[in-house]
């Protein structure tokens, strides 16, 4: 049983801690990131949850905002890999916004792969990278998106110290570039050294921007625990990703306990939109998303 000195101990903390993580991603919930009014979160869906029927033709990236309304969802999260030869086509990404508009979706960012190592060994790459990604903080404005979200690639070579340099100055740069268009550049762990909470905190701190940020994602842990991994990133957190695989009978995901994680969440001042990044094999892709949104709206419920 906790005493009143105990408690309060607990509490001060627990204040001074959510302060903190609210200094650093206050610009996370607002604007088109906020959430619809009366919820303490927002749900999204990401375009990975449908990269099965993407990738097998058996829906268009233009079709996505029409899917994400039919499960009810009215807000989104792109990958440039569904539509990465159309960055510079004005009139596609012009049809785009057209129908998520019809839709009542909102688009609040891309994810972007495959646009080369922001911390690579030679300089000359690093600023080709940045380069590249600029296409897509353009059609990141023109959504009216609040971020794009970038890989911290670094290649083999160096320390993870000296990796970390390379990832910042590429960042940086790109950083510079969204926030002169009123974006925020954010990192995901995605693998490798990105995979590691307090070498992500490092990267921000040596980016020292307030553009720049982070999007914790429950999954792409690897040899790192995912708990602590989040609450590592709460500080910087301008998203969040709500990765699923699997549901037990009870509608509970299997690999992350959903509860324990909003609180993390939560509890590190991020109420902004999760978004839904459904990627099992077990059930269909159109279920996964579906069991995905039941237990977010069932544990809103709950927190609320």
């Amino acid at each position: 049983m906790n005493t009143p000195l105990s408690r309060r101990r607990f509490l001060a903390a627990t204040s001074a801690t959510a302060a903190l993580a609210w200094a650093g991603c206050a610009g996370a919930t607002t604007g088109i990131n906020a959430p619809p009014p009366g919820r303490r979160y927002g749900i999204s869906l990401a375009e990975w949850s449908y990269h099965k029927a993407i990738f097998g033709k058996k829906m268009s990236h233009l079709d996505f905002p029409a899917v994400a309304r039919s499960h009810g969802i009215g807000a989104i999260e792109l990958v440039n890999q569904f539509f990465k030869d159309k960055g510079r086509d004005a009139a596609y990404l012009a049809d785009f916004k057209r129908r998520a508009d019809a839709e009542g979706t909102k688009i609040l960012l891309i994810m972007c792969d495959g646009e080369g190592a922001l911390g690579d060994v030679d300089p000359a790459k690093r600023r080709a990278a940045v380069d590249n990604h600029r296409q897509w903080a353009d059609a990141g404005r023109l959504f009216g998106c609040h971020s794009i979200r970038v890989n911290a690639e670094v290649g083999e070579v160096g320390s993870p110290g000296e990796k970390q340099k390379r990832a910042a100055e590429g960042l940086r740069a790109l950083t510079e570039y969204c926030a002169g268009l009123g974006l925020n550049c954010i990192v995901e762990n995605h693998g490798g050294l990105a995979s590691n909470g307090q070498w992500l905190v490092g990267l921000m701190k040596l980016v020292d921007h307030p553009r720049a940020g982070l999007l914790p994602d429950f999954g792409n842990w690897y040899d790192y625990d995912r708990y602590q991994g989040v609450a590592d990133m709460m500080p910087y957190a301008k998203a969040a990703s709500a990765k699923t695989h699997d549901f037990a009978a009870n509608g509970e995901c299997v690999e992350t306990d959903y509860h324990r994680m909003l609180k993390i969440v939560l509890g590190g001042g991020y109420h902004g939109h999760l978004g839904i990044e459904y990627e099992g094999d077990r059930l269909p892709e159109v279920e996964g998303v579906n069991a995905s949104k039941r237990l977010l709206d069932r544990l809103h419920a709950e927190f609320a």
